[in-house]
């Protein structure tokens, strides 16, 4: 199974336009003068506060992409990997940019991330993938809610989660995705005849459809592995068609990479032994 993601040109992921910068520098994470922005709701705003964090700023990445084209077989079931390697490389390219706004703030993570695609009038073959977020810290400031890899960890769980989260003794790590753009075959015409008015699975297209998918799944777990998380949250897989006709369906698999905080960890495996589950008593006559 070839893997796609983490593959984007670093000089280009970093790239800030000076109006960001200037925009980040008024917020409240880089001036403690500043005010934060945030899409937090009010009912969010005060839950985060209570799982004791503090919003920074409102943090954006974004990437137009031109998706190239490839030729798939009409009667062939096939994953078309230069779609899914552009696939990846437009969101990982946002996704990279709006982690580096919440660098600039020295967030510990970024909540609600919201990643989207969208078209214009006026670039009909392009695609800008959108992601958003609101880069928060801790309020105690030390910086043990950070990604293994010591950055901004990067989550969509609502603030509602986010909070049951932390009083679960876990913490999230990372936003992760596994996509798989795929053809799916056509049927010939007098496949189609003898499945006229009869009941019967569709198994080529079954087939396909299983395909793809798995390969997204697949790919979403390597990244969580990579992130080295424990375990995802919030898993969710869709189906896109986009500008390559009714036949090539691109299976996007997301959700929340997280892992248990050390502590928390060693305290529950304690209990765990000091407290085991009662098992099955078997009396003998």
């Amino acid at each position: 199974m070839p893997l796609f993601g983490n593959q984007q040109n670093q000089s280009t992921a970093t790239w800030e336009p000076p109006a960001a910068d200037g925009r980040l520098a008024h917020t409240a994470g880089a001036n403690p003068a500043g005010v934060f922005t945030s899409d937090l709701s009010v009912s969010e705003y005060v839950l985060l506060g209570e799982a004791g964090f503090e919003p920074l700023g409102f943090v954006v990445g974004s990437s137009i992409y031109h998706v190239g084209l490839q030729a798939g077989r009409w009667s062939q079931n096939q994953e078309l990997q230069v779609l899914t390697q552009a696939m990846y490389n437009a969101r990982e390219l946002a996704m990279a940019r709006m982690r580096a706004e919440a660098d600039h703030l020295a967030a510990d993570g970024i909540v609600g991330v919201n990643l989207r695609m969208q078209m214009y009038a006026w670039g009909q073959s392009c695609l800008e993938f959108v992601a958003t977020g609101t880069a928060v810290r801790h309020l105690a400031g030390q910086g043990a809610h950070r990604a293994p890899d010591g950055r901004a960890f990067t989550s969509d769980l609502s603030a509602q989660d986010f909070f049951r989260l932390l009083a679960a003794g876990a913490v999230p790590v990372a936003f992760v995705l596994g996509t798989c753009v795929y053809h799916i075959a056509h049927q010939g015409v007098m496949q189609s005849l003898r499945q006229m008015g009869q009941n019967q699975e569709m198994l080529q297209f079954t087939q396909g459809v299983y395909e793809a998918r798995e390969l997204s799944l697949a790919r979403m777990q390597a990244e969580a592995a990579q992130a080295k998380a424990s375990g995802i949250v919030g898993v969710t897989v869709e189906v896109k068609n986009h500008v390559w006709g009714e036949h090539a369906t691109e299976f996007l698999a997301t959700g929340t990479a997280v892992r248990r905080r050390r502590a928390q960890a060693a305290r529950h495996h304690a209990q765990a032994h000091l407290h085991p589950r009662p098992g099955r008593i078997t009396v003998l006559p």
